[in-house]
């Protein structure tokens, strides 16, 4: 199943991806939720009305809609960091032994085609494909044979890093949550659907180069270890989201660094999840107050 967020020109909407359609699922169940999370989150009751409202909702065509952020306002965004292999290398540094986590902003959440930001303060602008896991249940203390059970779905993600501002501090976090740098989508796909996370293939192109070509079966903590790690400290909440980590090819491995320019097009794809895509545009330093 695959879930989305779009707008047509009827109005906005929660669909139901089918082949080439969106069923637009609120216009014969009102009462669901505008944000997937919520409608996945209330388990086999959520999926029931996603089918039942299938029935005898109406359908556009998925070329006439614009797809938009498929999640609503997380409460965390947790991102990991060198968790491949071939990425940790191309760095430098030897593989961790421990998970190295940073927080992303939630005002960084983006939808999958809209344009991001050159930051007004730096032009060191690079891209991470990732594979995005969007938690549907509360859990705590989850062991890695049970991570499943608190898992809603997945997205294709991009975690824009502005790579001198994430290495002037230890914790990465003011490099990894400029608002823009989170896009997400296209929609969510339901784990039925994706099938195994562990093997996926995961591409990053810039302006029709392919920069990264790697594969989550590279990654060195899975995503059931990522779960259980986490949850020894903190609750995962429904609609929190969990970047779980890029392959090599990222433009500060080069030499010289091969960083963002504005109007580069960058579009990441993670094997059956979708691809989402965005131009990269010059952010105007602006006061904004309110």
């Amino acid at each position: 199943m695959r879930l989305c967020v779009f707008e047509a020109t009827s109005g906005s909407g929660v669909g139901l991806i089918l082949g080439d359609e969106v069923v637009d699922l609120r216009k014969t169940a009102p009462q669901l939720s505008p944000n997937p999370v919520d409608i996945l989150a209330a388990g086999p009751a959520g999926i029931e009305a996603i089918e039942r409202a299938a029935k005898t909702a109406p359908r556009l065509a998925l070329k006439d809609v614009k797809l938009k952020c498929p999640v609503g306002r997380p409460g965390k965004i947790l991102g990991i960091g060198l968790n491949y292999h071939d990425h940790a290398k191309e760095t430098g540094r030897e593989a961790p032994t421990t998970q190295m986590w940073f927080n992303k902003q939630a005002s960084c959440i983006h939808g999958p085609f809209d344009p991001v930001l050159m930051p007004a303060v730096s032009k060191a602008l690079d891209y991470e494909v990732e594979l995005v896991v969007v938690i549907g249940k509360r859990g705590r203390h989850v062991p890695k044979e049970r991570a499943h059970e608190i898992i809603a779905g997945y997205m294709t993600g991009c975690d824009y890093s502005v790579r001198d501002w994430q290495r002037a501090t230890q914790t990465m976090i003011m490099g990894k949550g400029f608002d823009t740098h989170g896009p997400v989508g296209p929609w969510i796909t339901t784990p039925d659907e994706a099938g195994d996370v562990s093997k996926m293939s995961l591409k990053c192109w810039v302006n029709g180069e392919l920069r990264q070509n790697g594969n989550t079966s590279e990654m060195i903590f899975d995503v059931p270890s990522q779960i259980e790690h986490l949850t020894k400290a903190f609750a995962l909440e429904p609609g929190d989201l969990l970047f779980t980590g890029t392959p090599a090819g990222v433009g500060a491995a080069h030499t010289p660094p091969k960083f963002l320019n504005v109007g580069d097009a960058v579009r990441v794809e993670v094997e059956r999840l979708g691809a989402i895509e965005a131009v990269i545009t010059q952010e105007v330093a602006q006061t904004r107050i309110g």
